[in-house]
């Protein structure tokens, strides 16, 4: 069965409180914060790793997917000092591996990571969303030079072959995350994770049992017009979910509440059912609303509760058979 979890960043706040009495107590967390980091450490090294998951243990939380990143812009450009980069992330999967942490979920997104180019875009009652819009992307968005689909290829392959015999000595699970948004380019930049048979050539290209995907439903809704057969498809290659859902098309979309979306949510669910899939599963990208705080668009705390409810009422019901 899945597990529902949360995104709990590694710095306390209220999210830590209100999860746990949503009865959430699973971690996707980040990497250490600067507190957590001694003199000469970086926020790969075992010491760190070690303090935040005793914080996160602490609180009451079960740690199951680093969801952040150390710098790796170089790696996926392929420039100088891009090996020194992959060996910080090797470090990493040493150390989440004897720590018992066993997802890390990447992404190879250059220059820039989840883009939007609105983030209070009217929604339900008064609530706000994010929303990106191609032609509204800012000139100036990276100050590097255009980079190609398939150099990008190339980097990502480079940078497997050496951390996947790595991940799977470690027994860490590597989780690759689509382009958000899946289109390509943007600003002169290629973005090679935004279609299903691009998902497919990255199965292929380093087959292990540690080479996967997350599936972030957001992301694949706009790739496919039929979500719930693309999970079926991808089966226990897929070892994180984001559920979400977006409407629109991959250059001009907004997010929606997760019961108001264009995905059947429950059909989804079965698929995952079905597949057998019995890893953590996570919302994402959630309304902001009355009485919150927009300063973290998509993650607002009250919007979490009603997607972690939502969530729960569809697993009771689609595995209580």
């Amino acid at each position: 069965m899945i597990q529902i979890a949360e995104f709990i960043a590694p710095t306390p706040n209220k999210i830590w409180r209100l999860a746990q009495q949503a009865g959430v107590n699973l971690a996707v967390g980040g990497l250490p914060p600067e507190d957590l980091i001694h003199a000469g450490e970086t926020s790969c090294d075992l010491g760190p790793l070690t303090r935040v998951k005793e914080r996160y243990n602490e609180a009451g939380f079960d740690l199951r997917v680093i969801e952040s990143r150390p710098p790796l812009n170089k790696a996926k450009r392929g420039l100088p000092g891009r090996d020194e980069e992959i060996d910080e992330v090797c470090k990493l999967l040493v150390n989440m591996g004897k720590l018992g942490i066993p997802v890390w979920c990447y992404e190879w997104m250059a220059d820039f990571n989840w883009l939007r180019t609105d983030f209070a875009k009217p929604s339900r009652g008064g609530s706000v969303v994010t929303a990106f819009d191609l032609a509204q992307v800012p000139e100036d968005l990276t100050d590097q030079p255009p980079i190609s689909e398939e150099a990008l290829w190339e980097s990502l392959e480079y940078f497997l072959r050496r951390v996947m015999p790595v991940a799977e000595k470690a027994g860490v699970t590597l989780s690759m995350h689509p382009d958000d948004p899946p289109t390509s380019p943007i600003r002169g930049v290629g973005r090679i994770m935004r279609t299903v048979p691009n998902f497919e050539r990255l199965l292929a290209m380093i087959p292990s049992e540690r080479n996967t995907i997350t599936m972030c439903q957001g992301n694949f809704t706009l790739m496919t017009d039929d979500l719930p057969a693309t999970i079926r498809k991808f089966g226990d290659k897929i070892s994180f979910v984001h559920f979400r859902d977006v409407e629109g098309v991959p250059t001009k979309f907004h997010e929606t509440w997760h019961d108001a979306g264009k995905t059947d949510m429950v059909a989804c669910m079965q698929a995952y059912r079905d597949i057998g899939f019995d890893g953590v599963l996570r919302p994402d990208h959630v309304p902001t609303v009355e009485g919150d705080s927009n300063d973290d668009a998509g993650y607002s705390a009250f919007g979490r509760l009603y997607a972690i409810g939502y969530i729960r009422g569809i697993q009771e019901v689609v595995y209580r058979d």
